[in-house]
């Protein structure tokens, strides 16, 4: 059998060529588009690539035997012979035609391990040290689509540059300022432009605890007047644990189980600078409750709504919490966990996806430790140098 790969423009005009090299008995084994020339992976085209076999196994003539002459034997000396039983004969195949079909069989094999070898290393295709630095976003979970416009961004100012110039350091410095320059929302803690903090999130985050840390914070380093409303009245040991919190703080807390009462805790803590609203996640999700608020309340002109998100959980995740929560208008995220993992990309993809800033990032369990004011440093160099800020 004799295998040969032809590549063309087009099916018919790979046929026409196949037929001439092989004839009209030649066989299809395998046929896919392939993308060929092109720099960097760029201005490639698109060709046909075939694999064809024909039976090139030469047929083996035997002369004609010649029989010895005939001797009339008496039949008295004609010996008794048993008569034996059909058995299957086995092909004889000529030592040269196995030889070439083991070549053959060899070649087809080795021609399929070389497709699988391509197939595996399909992507990798960016050159020293900026496949390093893709290989590096992969790792942290950096999505696919900001990837590539990283990427792009990077190859295309390296190719109208001088390239003698470009070390791994510099070009480690541009992928910095490229995302640093996507990251054009607001960073940073409470502004205190608005007097009700909300925050929301679902159960399991951390959102009491940094809660109690955004409150110390306010209280111990900026000297502000503080006070708790919770909504959680859902879990119980919520609710114990921010009593907690509120009287090693020395300020106040009130449970609103209704509008009625939260209205009633708005009117108490009318003289204070700041009120930490410690909301259900589901109860926002609920538009009869939102509606119920807004009575209450002016989400415009007196909350802001920080919704706390675990970098625990993966980059789907995030996502489908945050749209969760669409019937409110989310200003900033809280990130908790940071100690907990070392993959830092999802706070990339969910500041470049939706638009919104990170006010703070939580960093353990100690309360009023462990909490930083989120920038845009603060998340680059997590996810470039993979490592928390403990």
């Amino acid at each position: 059998m004799k295998v040969k790969k032809f590549t063309a423009k087009t099916m018919p005009e790979a046929m026409k060529v196949i037929r001439s090299e092989l004839g009209h008995d030649a066989v299809i084994l395998n046929s896919k588009e392939v993308e060929t020339g092109g720099f960097l992976g760029f201005f490639t085209r698109k060709n046909i690539e075939v694999i064809a076999a024909v039976d090139s196994v030469p047929t083996v003539k035997v002369p004609p035997r010649k029989e010895p002459p005939r001797r009339e034997v008496p039949l008295k000396e004609i010996p008794k012979v048993r008569q034996q039983s059909d058995k299957a004969t086995t092909p004889i195949v000529a030592p040269q035609v196995q030889s070439d079909l083991v070549n053959e069989l060899k070649q087809l094999k080795q021609m399929v391990t070389s497709i699988s070898n391509q197939q595996e290393t399909k992507g990798k295709e960016y050159p020293e040290p900026f496949q390093q630095i893709d290989d590096l976003l992969e790792e942290q979970d950096v999505a696919e689509r900001f990837r590539l416009e990283a990427m792009k961004h990077l190859l295309e100012k390296w190719y109208t540059s001088d390239k003698q110039k470009n070390t791994e350091e510099l070009i480690h410095d541009d992928l910095y300022q490229y995302l640093q320059s996507r990251m054009t929302v607001p960073m940073g803690g409470i502004q205190y432009d608005k007097k009700y903090i909300n925050i929301v999130g679902p159960t399991g985050v951390g959102k009491t605890t940094t809660i109690a840390k955004i409150a110390a914070h306010c209280l111990l380093k900026q000297q502000k007047k503080v006070a708790l409303i919770t909504t959680d009245t859902y879990r119980i040991a919520a609710v114990e644990q921010l009593k907690t919190y509120s009287k090693i703080l020395n300020i106040p807390l009130e449970v609103a189980y209704s509008i009625e009462d939260f209205k009633k805790a708005k009117e108490q803590f009318a003289n204070y600078d700041l009120v930490l609203v410690d909301s259900a996640g589901r109860n926002f999700r609920n538009p009869l409750y939102i509606e119920e608020l807004k009575k209450v309340i002016d989400f415009n002109d007196e909350v802001e709504t920080y919704l706390v998100l675990a970098l625990t959980s993966k980059f789907k995740d995030m996502k489908a919490i945050y749209e969760q929560f669409q019937l409110i208008t989310i200003e900033k995220l809280i990130f908790t966990k940071m100690d907990e993992t070392s993959y830092y990309g999802a706070m990339l993809n969910m500041i470049l996806q939706y638009g919104v800033g990170v006010a703070y990032i939580t960093t353990g369990q100690n309360v009023p430790d462990d909490i930083i004011e989120a920038t845009d440093s603060t998340v680059i160099n997590a996810v470039l140098e993979g490592k928390s800020y403990e």
